[in-house]
C-alpha cells in the first residue's frame, strides 16, 4: 500500500490535449543515471492507457523510495501497461559520454516498446505521442518533433523540459528507470560492500567521494 504522504499525483490534463488532436498513444520516456559517478544509466519507456487509473503517480525524485517500490510493481504488473527498459553500462557511458549514453538508453527504451505498442488495437500510425523528458531528443527520434502530427509519420515526439513533473506517463517512466536504477545498485553494494552504494547509488556524495579516495574506483 501507497505511505498516504505521497506527492500529490500528477493529472492528465496534458493527454486530453492530445487526444483531441487524435493521438491515441501516450508514451513517456525518462532516465535515471545522468548524475552519478558509479553505475549504469538507465532509460525506461512506459504506455497508461487512458482509463487506466494508477494513483501517487509523480516525479520520481518527490515520491519516497517505499512507494516507488510499490507503484513500480504496479506499473510493471499491470496487464495494459507498457513499458520496457534499456540499460548502458559504465563502459558504454565511457565510450559515448555520459549525454550519449542517456539518449542512447532512451533510443533504446522506445524501440523495444515500439513493437508492443504498434499490436494495441487503438494504435496507427497517426496516433502515436512520444514524450520525452528534457530539452532533447535522442538521435533515432529526431527526425520527429511537437509539429509532426501528420497521417504519414509513424509517431510525433516532443522534448519536455521538466517532464518528469509535468506529465504523467513521463512520472511513470521516471519510476521505473529509478527503480530499475536503483537495484542495479544494490547488487553492486553487495558485490563491493566497502563503496556503500547501497546509501548514495554512485551519485558524488561526500560519503562517496571518500569511499574512493579511500579505495580508488571500482
Amino acid at each position: 500500500m501507497l505511505d498516504r504522504t505521497y506527492e500529490k499525483s500528477l493529472c492528465r490534463t496534458h493527454f486530453d490535449d492530445f487526444k483531441e488532436k487524435q493521438q491515441h498513444v501516450v508514451v513517456g520516456i525518462d532516465e535515471a543515471g545522468r548524475g552519478p559517478l558509479a553505475g549504469p544509466v538507465v532509460a525506461a519507456a512506459c504506455h497508461i492507457p487512458f482509463d487506466v487509473q494508477i494513483d501517487g503517480i509523480n516525479d520520481s525524485k518527490k515520491v519516497q523510495e517505499a512507494d516507488r517500490e510499490a507503484l513500480f510493481k504496479i506499473l510493471t504488473e499491470h496487464p495494459r501497461v507498457k513499458y520496457a527498459v534499456s540499460i548502458i553500462d559504465a563502459r558504454g557511458i565511457e565510450k559515448l559520454n555520459i549525454l550519449h549514453a542517456a539518449m542512447a538508453a532512451m533510443d533504446g527504451a522506445f524501440q523495444k516498446l515500439n513493437a508492443s505498442i504498434l499490436e494495441l488495437p487503438s494504435s496507427s500510425p497517426s496516433k502515436t505521442l512520444v514524450l520525452i523528458d528534457g530539452p532533447r531528443v535522442p538521435p533515432k527520434l529526431k527526425d520527429q518533433n511537437e509539429s509532426s502530427f501528420d497521417d504519414n509519420v509513424p509517431f510525433a515526439v516532443l522534448p519536455v523540459v521538466k517532464g518528469d513533473s509535468k506529465c504523467f506517463s513521463i512520472a511513470a517512466a521516471s519510476i521505473i528507470a529509478k527503480v530499475s536504477r536503483d537495484r542495479i545498485m544494490y547488487s553492486m553494494h553487495k558485490k563491493w560492500p566497502k563503496y556503500q552504494f547501497a546509501r548514495h547509488k554512485g551519485y558524488p556524495t561526500a560519503l562517496h567521494v571518500q569511499a574512493i579516495r579511500q579505495h580508488g574506483f571500482v
